[in-house]
């Protein structure tokens, strides 16, 4: 599987969710002093964020600090605290068709436009019988890197 056309270049973000997007923020914001660099709301997606950043550049790493709009409804963002992991990937259309073609199962949605404003798509964290590999149970966003951090990470 090494003529991939399409490479993982690093950790994009990583998501955490809990009841109490507040009660997070004390913790990554005041005690370890990430910066708040944006929010995000939609009703569809049943999440309420901050959109953190660790670090600078092309090497930050985003923290989104996640509520659930109604802590009733799917999906459920706090319900795993761990909610999700990025990668920086630096041709997602590539990247998606060639995984699909070897057995990997996306989320629904298909690639779209994300929070922080990049184009991104979700491997399910459930292979099924049709696509055999998935995320064993943790949700893993794909991320159209910008040319700056594909041009910083892809050496």
């Amino acid at each position: 599987m090494s003529n991939k056309p399409f490479r993982v270049l690093g950790l994009q973000q990583v998501a955490i969710g809990g009841p109490d997007k507040q009660r997070l923020k004390k913790l990554w914001v005041d005690i370890f002093d990430l910066t708040v660099k944006s929010s995000f709301r939609s009703e569809r997606e049943n999440v309420d964020e901050d959109i953190c950043a660790m670090g600078s550049g092309v090497h930050a790493v985003e923290v989104d600090l996640m509520q659930p709009v109604d802590p009733e409804k799917k999906p459920a963002v706090h319900a795993t605290p761990l909610n999700h992991i990025g990668l920086w990937i630096d041709d997602l259309p590539k990247a998606v068709e060639w995984m699909s073609a070897n057995g990997v199962r996306f989320a629904p949605g298909g690639i779209r436009k994300g929070a922080a404003g990049h184009d991104i798509c979700f491997v399910h964290p459930k292979a099924n019988d049709e696509f055999p590999i998935g995320g064993e149970g943790v949700l893993i966003e794909l991320v159209q890197a910008p040319p700056e951090v594909v041009q910083a990470l892809g050496r």
